[in-house]
């Protein structure tokens, strides 16, 4: 039943969004001309356009995920992929017009529908949300949940499952070797071994097996898997090893081989570093347009206070552990490279000039890092790049540091 359920709802979801994609249309074709006198095309022309737009948006929302189940997905990657999709159909459309050579139609018409048809479809989607909670709520469409071991990662997921009363799951039990059948685990009874799990299959009603087995058992997933492979029953397995991967893990794999990266960075992502890349570009170079008179002013301030360089050279630690020469305004007295390398300075340090106390105060000394953003050593948004002498430290001392 929860099956079929859940293909109406879907079935549902797909005619609403075309609904929606008509009515986009319909309404930025209106906002632009329903007060426009000069010559145009009639709303026909544009409503030709949803021969393209109808499939096309089925395929993206599909690529997209927008029409997978949504219990346990998160409402934030659904709009996230909605605008991804509408952002790829409004590049698609744009470019079929431009090589097929209809030139007449209004991009500002195109603009108003991917704004509306964005809004109306998250809004159609967060509604869909909302009435299934409270169906849900009120017992109704749940999906029923066995768990598949009852120590730490079982208790979590009871837990968690409680916490998260939207996505509808009743469980009915817990299976585990090690504790005896008829004990209650986070009020939920063990009924049975994992030698009965059959047994249980075929005395309970159950949409989903949670397999949340310690390392220590891994042994048995064979068996547990197979028997729920028999029954025909969907399987999910949350791995124990998650708690000594240092950062959120990525999905790979080794012709076929599956493999884990417990180190997901955005920014191996060509697009994403691109992107970065080219916001750091313009705005370090406006905001070094912008402060050049400051920076004529602070220069001559330090040098007519004390002898030395205006600007403060010193080695950081940078990307990929590269090593790089970072600027800052010179706000101490001239020091020894041992000094500056391996000391912290204090808030009333003696080897700071009256000058210094006012730009380090004002922060105004870490102005000159555009000139390490604009040449890629550096970047506005990220971490603080330490001393090598730190770094050392640090990493031997602060867990996930590096």
């Amino acid at each position: 039943m929860i099956r079929e359920n859940q293909k109406i709802l879907n079935r549902l979801q797909v005619v609403l969004d075309l609904l929606i994609l008509t009515a986009a249309m319909v309404v930025a074709y209106y906002i632009r001309f329903a007060n426009y006198t000069g010559g145009h095309l009639e709303l026909p022309y544009y409503l030709k356009t949803l021969y393209l737009l109808v499939p096309l948006y089925f395929l993206l929302y599909s690529f997209f995920g927008i029409y997978e189940p949504k219990r346990r997905k998160n409402h934030m990657k659904e709009i996230s992929g909605i605008f991804k999709a509408n952002v790829s159909g409004l590049i698609i459309l744009m470019s079929t017009l431009f090589f097929i050579k209809e030139v007449d139609f209004s991009r500002q018409v195109f603009f108003y529908f991917i704004v509306l048809n964005c809004s109306l479809t998250i809004g159609e989607r967060l509604l869909v949300r909302g009435i299934l909670y409270r169906i849900r709520s009120k017992g109704y469409n749940k999906k029923f949940l066995l768990i598949i071991g009852a120590g730490s990662l079982g208790r979590k997921a009871i837990r968690k499952i409680r916490e998260n009363k939207s996505m509808g799951y009743e469980i009915i039990g817990l299976i585990d070797d090690q504790v005896a059948r008829g004990k209650r685990i986070e009020g939920i009874e063990v009924i049975g071994e994992i030698s009965q799990l059959e047994e249980v299959l075929d005395r309970h009603t159950v949409d989903e097996i949670i397999i949340a087995l310690p390392l220590k058992e891994y042994d048995k997933l064979r068996i547990v898997i197979r028997k729920c492979e028999k029954c025909g029953v969907r399987t999910l397995i949350i791995p124990d090893y998650t708690r000594y991967i240092p950062a959120k893990p990525a999905y790979d794999e080794l012709d076929g081989l599956p493999l884990i990266n417990i180190r997901h960075v955005p920014l191996d992502n060509l697009f994403w570093a691109l992107t970065k890349r080219v916001f750091d570009i313009i705005a370090s170079a406006i905001g070094l347009l912008i402060c050049s008179p400051l920076f004529l002013i602070i220069a001559l301030a330090i040098k007519i206070e004390s002898p030395g360089p205006v600007i403060f050279k010193q080695i950081r630690v940078g990307m990929n552990r590269k090593n790089f020469t970072m600027y800052k305004f010179r706000s101490m007295r001239i020091q020894t490279e041992e000094e500056s390398s391996t000391q912290w300075t204090t808030e009333n340090d003696p080897r700071k000039t009256r000058v210094g106390c006012f730009i380090r105060k004002t922060s105004i000394d870490e102005l000159p890092q555009l000139f390490n953003v604009l040449k890629g050593d550096m970047s506005l948004v990220g971490p603080r790049p330490e001393r090598p002498y730190f770094v050392e430290r640090f990493k031997e001392k602060i867990p996930k540091y590096m």
